[in-house]
């Protein structure tokens, strides 16, 4: 497939990220022509400086979660006409000019492309490092595919696999349930090595490790059981 640049939109839930969202606006926007911002109810300035920073913007008025945010920004882009969008997060430990690396796997078809980041496990907190490993194992065994960096938010979806297949888990569950969903139905999913400007992410991440885990664990069993029954009525 030739790859349109213009046709690729993309978008950055953002949540309290007032002192970093601008910076990764910049660069996404060296990168992509059109960038969407996803306040997720932030009270710290943060829709103000994506603003700023030249990003289209919505906001909701009070925080709803992750798998919210990027829903929104799904039906938002695709509604505009745009055939893939790439997510990255606000707090910069995803580098935009990191983008590119990721365009030669939808350019070959990738429905789900992954910037993965398991070659930096060593550089991150061993707690970090087993639940990283541990969750990508698991939620691998779900998909029936095996994929060593699961929890990276920095990806590329393309319009006709979240359409097929939704996006409806509110928080950080979303992002683990639709790669059991998409590895089950066929779709394409590739890993790409990326950079990142930090490596262990504790500090600026808003995942709570005990409830997000469990939603995690509780999307992920749902999503295979629903894939279940998909596979036994087609």
């Amino acid at each position: 497939m030739s790859l349109d640049l213009a046709k690729i939109a993309a978008a950055i839930p953002a949540y309290q990220a007032a002192p970093s969202v601008g910076g990764v606006v910049r660069g996404t926007l060296a990168q992509l022509q059109e960038v969407l911002v996803i306040d997720d109810g932030s009270a710290d300035g943060t829709a103000e400086e994506a603003r700023k920073a030249g990003a289209r913007l919505i906001s909701f008025p009070a925080n709803r979660g992750k798998g919210a945010a990027l829903a929104a920004a799904f039906a938002d882009l695709f509604g505009r006409g745009f055939d893939g969008v790439l997510t990255l997060d606000a707090d910069g430990q995803h580098l935009p000019e990191e983008i590119p690396k990721l365009l030669p796997a939808v350019e070959a078809g990738g429905d789900l492309v992954l910037g993965v980041r398991d070659h930096l496990f060593g550089e991150m907190s061993a707690v970090r490092r087993a639940s990283n490993r541990l969750s990508s194992r698991a939620i691998s065994f779900a998909a029936g595919q095996r994929l060593t960096d699961i929890q990276t938010g920095f990806r590329y979806y393309s319009r006709r696999l979240v359409e097929t297949v939704g996006f409806p888990e509110a928080r950080f569950e979303a992002e683990s349930a639709v790669v059991v969903r998409a590895a089950r139905r066929g779709f394409k999913i590739v890993t790409v090595p990326v950079h990142l400007a930090f490596a262990d992410g504790r500090t600026t991440s808003h995942y709570r490790p005990l409830i997000d885990s469990l939603r995690i664990a509780g999307a992920v069993t749902r999503a295979r059981l629903e894939m279940l029954g998909w596979a036994r009525s087609s």
